[in-house]
């Protein structure tokens, strides 16, 4: 007798294989689509938004950051001008060497009187790029100009090899000492002797991200123990420590130094990654199309000039 009754197929119909087939295009489509509006992060620098806005809140009005490539080749003769922040000394000798090598016969000319004033002279048209240790202000921005972050920086607690303290710090402690209410090393378990806190000049921009960070925005103390210096480096903040000093400055500038030592923070200390004291590092521009401007910013956020940025040690 024959069998008429169906034979039964094991597995899914095949209408399940052609939606998963096309459930598979879909989504490598969308991936494919959406992965080319991701931009690419400086490593250790927060990337922009999808929108192109920096992570610091813009002013309302400010310019969009252009996008710098970095350029195949430079005219020979192209100068730029760069001039800010004395945290970024480093950085930018760092940055002049790679140039010139990439585009030989141009010039990079550099100084750092602080970010104040070299965001003063970028109004003025006196330079082509300022170098700024803080975020500009919506004034600066309404005013046109545009801060690129290029790297991150750590700020170190420096006193003299010789001080007999030999303790860390915690940011609460810190700010006490800078705001004037910690005056005695005897406080923190330290030897009976008064706390010399030597500070930066306002027109610093490692002054004013200090007052930001550490201070939560309030004034640095004026108590007799605190001197503030008239000018902003570094150097003479260090040669000023002795047994008794405190300072603060960024890290690279004073890791290697023999005649400080770094004292940590939150028990940690800048090497850290969970270091509590970082920020970011700009660079300034207020002519998008200038030609010097595009050199200089392609080639500083390009592999090449991050690179550079990271030999200097940051």
């Amino acid at each position: 007798m024959t069998n008429n009754t169906p034979v039964k197929r094991s597995g899914p119909p095949p209408i399940v294989f052609i939606l998963l087939l096309l459930g598979l295009l879909g989504g490598a489509y969308l991936f494919s689509f959406r992965s080319k509006d991701v931009p690419v992060a400086i490593p250790g620098v927060e990337a922009p938004q999808p929108d192109g806005t920096p992570p610091e809140a813009a002013a309302p009005g400010a310019a969009a950051p252009a996008n710098f490539a970095l350029q195949p080749s430079v005219a020979p003769g192209t100068t730029v001008s760069i001039d800010g922040s004395t945290s970024m000394v480093l950085i930018n000798e760092a940055l002049k060497a790679g140039f010139g090598q990439q585009y030989p016969g141009t010039q990079i000319n550099t100084t750092a009187v602080g970010s104040e004033n070299g965001i003063q002279a970028l109004l003025l048209g006196d330079i082509d790029v300022a170098a700024s240790s803080r975020p500009l202000t919506a004034q600066e921005q309404a005013n046109g100009l545009v801060a690129i972050p290029v790297t991150t920086d750590r700020m170190a607690l420096v006193v003299g090899s010789d001080n007999p303290y030999r303790r860390g710090l915690s940011t609460g402690q810190v700010a006490q000492i800078f705001q004037g209410q910690l005056t005695n090393w005897s406080a923190l378990g330290g030897p009976d002797t008064p706390i010399r806190v030597i500070n930066r000049p306002s027109v610093s921009g490692t002054h004013a991200a200090f007052r930001e960070m550490v201070l939560n925005g309030g004034e640095f103390g004026t108590t007799p123990n605190i001197t503030t210096l008239d000018r902003d480096a570094t150097t003479p903040i260090l040669q000023q420590l002795g047994t008794d000093g405190i300072g603060y400055a960024t890290f690279s500038q004073v890791a290697d130094q023999q005649t400080v030592r770094v004292l940590p923070v939150d028990g940690v200390t800048p090497e850290s990654a969970s270091y509590p004291l970082q920020r970011p590092l700009y660079y300034v521009y207020k002519d998008a199309n200038s030609p010097a401007v595009q050199a200089f910013l392609g080639f500083a956020l390009s592999p090449q000039g991050q690179q550079a940025i990271a030999a200097a040690g940051n």
